[in-house]
């Protein structure tokens, strides 16, 4: 399916910037989106993606959350800045309420947690930026891991990330907090 856009005239594929440090879902991933009828070029870290985006804006960004060095939310900002048209959708691993609401609040159309495939990702991409007032409501509260897990990153945001202040912050040793970050969120 190829995406009609008007930045691009009929013979031409969408511009694509696919960022994730994660060597194999990223080249499992570009080559989905390219089948799909993307021009994707790839990066593995927030630097290089910058580079790759000030020489050609993309019209769509797939931007991975955790990666080493700046995170994908300082990536969806520069991508903005560069051109306030790019579609923006966030990928993680680690998803949590206070990083989507950011992601949003910094320009992101949509905020998909992994494992998702293809399909889903250009889903998101050509999703409205209205939102959907008939998304389904959840039967049950969250768990209390979960709940802990989203208290967690909250704290982590409000102390940008830094880990030692979280953990002050928490009443809670700095050691713990790390283990506690380095597990993935529960499901539920």
């Amino acid at each position: 399916m190829l995406v009609q856009n008007a930045r691009h005239t009929a013979d031409e594929r969408p511009t694509l910037l696919l960022v994730d440090d994660d060597d194999a879902f990223r080249r499992v991933l570009g080559r989905a989106l390219e089948r799909r009828g993307y021009a994707v070029s790839v990066a593995a870290n927030v630097e290089a993606a910058v580079l790759k985006a000030q020489a050609q804006p993309p019209e769509y960004a797939v931007v991975d959350l955790k990666m080493p060095g700046e995170s994908g939310l300082f990536l969806i900002r520069k991508l903005i800045d560069l051109d306030p048209n790019t579609r923006v959708v966030m990928l993680t691993g680690y998803a949590s309420i206070a990083t989507a609401i950011e992601a949003i609040k910094l320009g992101a159309i949509h905020y998909l947690a992994k494992p998702c495939d293809a399909d889903e990702v250009v889903a998101a991409l050509n999703k409205s930026s209205e939102g959907d007032a008939a998304t389904a409501v959840a039967d049950s509260p969250l768990s209390v891991d979960r709940l802990e897990w989203e208290h967690i990153q909250r704290v982590l945001g409000e102390h940008q990330g830094n880990v030692s202040a979280t953990a002050r912050a928490l009443k809670m040793h700095r050691r713990t907090l790390q283990r506690k970050l380095g597990k993935r969120p529960s499901r539920e």
